[in-house]
């Protein structure tokens, strides 16, 4: 019991760790350690390892933390700057892209051509014009023919009337509605224009020209703009049911249809469906190329996003239903249903069938792949299938899907928007410079009218067609020709050819082409004696005779007659009508050469194109079929010059007229002069050179004149109707002898016009101091003046004194209903 203590003073101390901090007084040494605690001294240092290694590994993992936590701050700093640094970028990049969509979009958002438009049809009760013409006409615009009109752009057509709904369109001064009416015909031509939709008559109407074709767009593209209101709902309809049936709900993006499409891919195997909105498709088209890459997708979704945000819907619609590809006519790219409704099918987009619209629909897709031309099967599957869609989402009943499935594809035969005309547009364009100048500014979609006839142009096609194969299987060589259709009383040109092409540009003939008139003078010189009333009349005699000129370099002339045979004397009119070279020499000579330049000058024919030498008198010097045409237009008018043009307006995108042209004419030779030697063209036909029209178109009582020249190298002819003054010429481009003349060339594709282009009748007013006088033939073919004689012919009488002879001052029957209205 007393010892028990002393064994627990005995007993080792516990080893503690070293305190650092701690030292032991001075001095003072510690006893060493006793054999019996050996083991407790080892477990001892065992355990100062094991504290020791601890306290390493702690050490380590502090060390490691603290270099984490470092590593940790500074990812997170960075990410953070690089994030700040991103946002900054797509800040950046959203000003950038929000300022190119609104300069686009609250700018002109596309260059838009000048569209040309040819004549329009005016009408009116009492009109010589017949039912068919007028038939002709709605056909050329391609109304429809049914049993009964039920919207625009169609129509019915009896015996005596035609019942149509005349399409809305905006004349060049104004928009007009859309107009259900009622034509009556009768033997002299409509006698009524009656509104079945107001129920009432009406003094007029207007039939919307045609759209002949575009200028001014320096990109490879077209369109015409439309306003998102004159977009049929249907399309509409059809369009986001199979593109974007979100489209009013999605803020541009729309991540729900992304996810469908990759669900419908990943089962497909493939990629058969986009997940591109509207919107998205628009902001690629307009602002980003074609470039497969994920930069490009993510600009095209930012984009979407900013155009969805800044303009609405509609307008946002508007945009895409104008910019869609469609395909391409001409090298042109063809972009906006609008315009591809009259690249497939010809007609307007209102006026599509829901099959056709359909189409146009399902080729969004790809306009290359779904051509209906190349790939019609393929095209009407994809219809039908934008079909389905339509009845999956009840736009269509079961009846309506079935009727608009059944249909064929009735497209075009071929992929144009209007018929080319090359020549016509090149005189357009010509004018458009001229006259309106700096005004005319490309691109901003002007509208342009012109004086172009739609029918009279196709049939001039037509008959050239027709006509140059079979001539030169007949001359057994290549001919080329020209031709221009004016307006007999306002100048106005209604057709012009620059080639035996017609469609195709070139080298245009028609304005370009001088060559020799040859007998085409010959009137402007008869016309110079006529002026002269009191010396010559149509029965004043003419020398038909051998007859030598001397130049003043000694140089010899020798005119001859186109048959080589002299007739000795014959008179005026009759010298004419038989185109006879010598007494129509003989005659210049004696009126003077400088009276015959005057006369051409005052017809037309710029004076520097005339030398003052005696060969003019038989068409030595060379002018245009176009200034041709001008000559001809005053002559046959009555001695009305009209400025020949094929501009009429031009009108800006807000209804500004910049240019019009209104008709007029200047009395440039006298009437009676004029109106005399028409009489002689008339003639010319009835039984003349000209006479192959005569069986075919007695009736019509028309005006021409052939002419040919040396070794048959030029072909020519004009012809006059009620209508038109036509201007014909054949030949070779390097001048060869053609072998035919003037009746048996031009006068044939003349011929060949009239029979597709009916004539009208040619009637002139009977002008003052005008009467007819009697004659008798005299054994050497001279006429004498004889009141009971069996020939009749008209004289200019301003004294009065030759009626009085014979106390005859008014016209006889036949003369006055041939020549007055």
């Amino acid at each position: 019991m007393t010892q028990e203590p002393k064994r627990r003073q005995a007993a080792p101390k516990q080893p503690s760790e070293k305190k650092p901090s701690r030292r032991k007084p001075a001095g003072i040494k510690s006893a060493p350690a006793k054999r019996g605690t050996k083991k407790s001294s080892a477990g001892s240092q065992s355990a100062k390892t094991s504290t020791k290694t601890s306290a390493k590994q702690s050490g380590k993992k502090k060390a490691s933390g603290r270099r984490w936590s470092r590593f940790g701050r500074w990812m997170f700093f960075s990410a953070l700057k690089l994030g700040l640094a991103i946002l900054a970028v797509v800040f950046v990049m959203g000003i950038y892209l929000d300022t190119l969509v609104r300069d686009k979009f609250d700018g002109q958002l596309w260059d838009l051509p000048a569209v040309v438009y040819g004549r329009v049809l005016d009408l009116q009760p009492g009109q010589a014009i017949t039912l068919s013409e007028v038939r002709r006409e709605l056909d050329a615009l391609q109304y429809h023919k049914v049993r009964t009109p039920q919207r625009a752009g169609e129509y019915s057509a009896s015996s005596t009337r035609i019942e149509l709904i005349r399409r809305p369109f905006e004349f060049e001064d104004g928009y007009e509605s859309q107009r259900h009416v009622m034509l009556t015909f009768d033997d002299s031509g409509l006698s009524k224009v009656f509104d079945l939709g107001r129920e009432k008559s009406l003094g007029y109407l207007r039939i919307e020209p045609k759209m002949l074709g575009m200028l001014g767009t320096k990109e490879g593209e077209q369109r015409i703009f439309t306003p998102r209101k004159e977009f049929p709902e249907v399309l509409i309809d059809a369009l986001l049911a199979t593109e974007d049936r979100d489209f009013y709900h999605h803020s541009g993006v729309s991540p729900l249809a992304i996810l469908r499409a990759a669900v419908v891919n990943l089962k497909a195997g493939r990629t058969v469906q986009g997940g591109s909105t509207l919107t998205q498709q628009l902001a690629k088209n307009i602002f980003l190329t074609r470039e497969r890459s994920l930069w490009r997708k993510i600009q095209e979704a930012y984009i979407a996003v900013i155009i969805d945000y800044r303009y609405s819907k509609d307008r946002i619609l508007e945009a895409y239903l104008n910019e869609v590809y469609l395909g391409q006519s001409s090298g042109r790219e063809i972009h906006g249903f609008g315009l591809g409704a009259r690249l497939y099918f010809g007609r307007p987009l209102q006026e599509l069938r829901i099959d056709q619209l359909a189409m146009l629909v399902g080729m969004v897709k790809g306009p290359s792949y779904y051509n209906p031309w190349r790939h019609t099967e393929r095209a009407r599957e994809r219809r039908d299938l934008v079909l389905r869609l339509m009845l999956d989402q009840g736009i269509l009943t079961g009846p309506e899907y079935e009727q608009a499935a059944t249909r064929k594809l009735d497209v075009q035969k071929q992929a144009v928007i209007a018929s080319r005309q090359p020549a016509y547009f090149q005189l357009l364009q010509r004018e458009l410079t001229e006259k309106v100048g700096n005004r005319f500014t490309p691109g901003v979609g002007l509208r342009i009218f012109s004086t172009l006839d739609p029918v009279s142009q196709q049939e001039a096609e037509r008959a050239v067609a027709q006509w140059i194969p079979a001539l030169e299987k007949k001359v057994g060589g290549e001919i080329e020709t020209a031709m221009v259709a004016v307006d007999r009383h306002t100048g106005e040109i209604r057709a012009m050819i620059g080639g035996s092409r017609p469609g195709y540009a070139g080298f245009n003939r028609a304005l370009e082409g001088r060559r020799q008139i040859g007998s085409l003078v010959k009137p402007a010189v008869y016309l110079s004696a006529l002026r002269q009333p009191e010396k010559y009349t149509l029965a004043s005699t003419l020398d038909d005779k051998p007859i030598l000129l001397k130049g003043n370099q000694g140089s010899e002339w020798r005119p001859q007659n186109y048959d080589r045979q002299f007739r000795g004397k014959v008179p005026l009119y009759y010298a004419l009508s038989r185109s006879l070279n010598v007494p129509t020499v003989n005659l210049g000579l004696q009126v003077g050469l400088d009276n015959v330049i005057t006369t051409l000058t005052e017809l037309g024919v710029a004076k520097d194109k005339v030398p003052r030498l005696p060969s003019i008198l038989l068409g030595s010097f060379t002018l245009t079929p176009f200034e041709v045409s001008q000559m001809y237009q005053s002559l046959t008018s009555g001695g009305r010059r009209a400025e020949q043009t094929a501009l009429r307006s031009v009108v800006d995108r807000q209804g500004k007229m910049l240019y019009r042209h209104i008709p007029s004419g200047r009395q440039v030779v006298p009437e009676q002069a004029a109106w005399l030697t028409t009489y002689m063209m008339k003639q010319v036909v009835s039984q003349g050179t000209g006479r192959y029209l005569q069986s075919r178109y007695g009736w019509a009582t028309l005006a021409g004149k052939t002419g040919t020249t040396d070794d048959t190298r030029d072909s020519w002819f004009v012809g006059a109707d009620g209508r038109e003054v036509v201007t014909v010429w054949m030949g070779r481009d390097d001048n060869k002898p053609v072998k035919l003349t003037g009746a048996s060339g031009a006068l044939r594709l003349y011929s060949g016009y009239l029979e597709r282009r009916q004539p009208e009748r040619l009637r002139l007013s009977w002008p003052q101091k005008l009467s007819t006088l009697k004659y008798h033939r005299l054994s050497d073919g001279t006429l004498g003046l004889d009141c009971r004689g069996d020939q009749s012919l008209p004289v200019w009488d301003p004294s009065g004194q030759l009626a009085t002879q014979c106390r005859e001052s008014k016209p006889e029957g036949w003369l006055k209903e041939m020549f007055s209205w």
